[in-house]
């Protein structure tokens, strides 16, 4: 039997700030970036509101599952493998499944 979850950031207790920034790579805001990603067999743009090596945090309507793979398409640097680390008030946070020069 399969089951299926959906767990958004208001399920899950957490600080309402954080002290430190706790990210490895530094992030570049995107002003105007956009990107391409495919959910569940339909592909769909969205807007990139940071991007480092190692992850990005796009605008997206839909909600993935936490942990979700979503292949993403970035104009500037090809498609690149992510899964999903977060989702909150129509943000994704993605990590990359290898680094991204």
């Amino acid at each position: 039997m399969a089951f299926s979850f959906i767990l958004e950031s208001g399920l899950v207790p957490g600080m309402p700030w954080r002290k430190s920034d706790r990210r490895s790579d530094p992030r570049h805001d995107c002003t105007s970036g956009s990107a391409v990603i495919e959910f569940r067999g339909a592909r769909h743009a969205v807007e990139l509101i940071n991007v480092s090596n190692s992850g990005a945090m796009v605008l997206f309507p839909h909600v993935p599952n936490i942990g979700e793979r979503l292949p993403l398409q970035l104009l500037d640097r090809g498609l690149v493998s992510s899964q999903v680390r977060w989702v909150k008030d129509g943000r994704v946070g993605l990590s990359f499944a290898a680094p991204v020069e």
